[in-house]
């Protein structure tokens, strides 16, 4: 099977995702600092959920650049990422209007983790489909930012019960470390493009 109807509706989810997220993104009620400040939890809530998102976004390109089939296995798995990253919006609501709170950043960090374990889940799919020798298994390698990811997650999770701004801190370690594009799959279409 052909890949252009995965990517086209991987791209319209998550732009719809995206614009849920900003739709429960509300303006101060007052024309002060101190309002702005107030909406201050919702409004970091939403930009590292948007992060996160972009940063889907992004790999999933990268990810898709690399093969030029997919199976029943991979669009499956497709969804269940989709799937895992519809939920982002509910949870950056409720960790927004809640300022942080214990429970709410648990479930964030439950939220963060299933993305990045379907995400991989979906990308062994792909290698498994090309095989080993394929361009995206070169790429991919190890997977040891995306096995440390899941770790870093699961220690916010934990480190949420001690103090909620751990667990942030954690989760922003996170998206900082995939904030820089991961040039594993650029560099080898650039190396077969030469």
């Amino acid at each position: 099977m052909e890949k252009g109807r995965l990517e086209a509706f991987s791209d319209g989810v998550i732009a719809v995702i995206i614009t849920i997220m900003v739709l429960e993104l509300h303006p101060p009620h007052e024309a002060s600092l101190q309002a702005l400040l107030e909406v201050s939890h919702p409004f970091f809530a939403y930009v590292l959920s948007f992060v996160y998102v972009a940063i889907y976004w992004n790999n999933h390109h990268h990810l898709f650049q690399a093969v030029n089939k997919v199976n029943g296995r991979v669009l499956w798995a497709n969804n269940a990422l989709l799937f895992c990253l519809s939920l982002v919006p509910f949870v950056t609501n409720w960790l927004g209007e809640t300022d942080f709170a214990l429970w709410p950043m648990v479930i964030y960090g439950v939220i963060l983790f299933l993305p990045g374990a379907t995400y991989g889940i979906l990308t062994r799919a792909l290698i498994d489909l090309h095989g080993p020798d394929a361009m995206l298994s070169q790429a991919v390698g190890t997977g040891y930012k995306e096995w440390l990811s899941l770790v870093f997650y699961a220690l916010g999770i934990a480190g949420a019960f001690i103090h909620p701004y751990i667990a942030f801190a954690l989760y922003m370690a996170v998206a900082s470390m995939w904030f820089i594009p991961d040039r594993r799959i650029e560099r080898r279409i650039e190396e077969r493009a030469d």
